[in-house]
């Protein structure tokens, strides 16, 4: 099993950029796939990242070209970068993982884009 948390969220403007954080309880190297996902008010949780254990990547179409996200194995944490926030950015980020079959969340963190 796995614990998982998220921290680095809060109120930006447009344009600006941001960075999250998912800290694992156990060796990021055994968990093959991390993904990203966001939920805001109202609307069903979105894909928004994901990072493999072998290095690939990939990202929502909402987010290609503004949103990175990498592994620092050494600190067994995922991070997002996400640039040129947008207002439809908003909601809470939340970084999922499976293991062993089963599926883990963290708490999430509140994004919030607003001028």
């Amino acid at each position: 099993q796995v614990q998982l948390v998220e921290s680095g969220g809060g109120l930006v403007q447009p344009g600006e950029s941001l960075r999250l954080s998912c800290a694992a309880s156990r060796n990021i190297t055994s968990i093959y796939v991390v993904d990203w996902f966001r939920q805001a008010q109202g609307r069903q949780r979105e894909f928004v990242a994901r990072t493999t254990a072998s290095g690939v990547a990939g990202y929502g179409d909402s987010v290609k070209g503004r949103f990175t996200t990498s592994r620092d194995n050494a600190e067994n944490t995922i991070y997002l970068e996400m640039s040129s926030l947008k207002d439809e950015d908003t909601g809470v980020y939340y970084c999922h993982a499976l293991v062993s079959g089963r599926d883990y969340w963290g708490q999430g963190t509140q994004v919030t884009v607003s001028s």
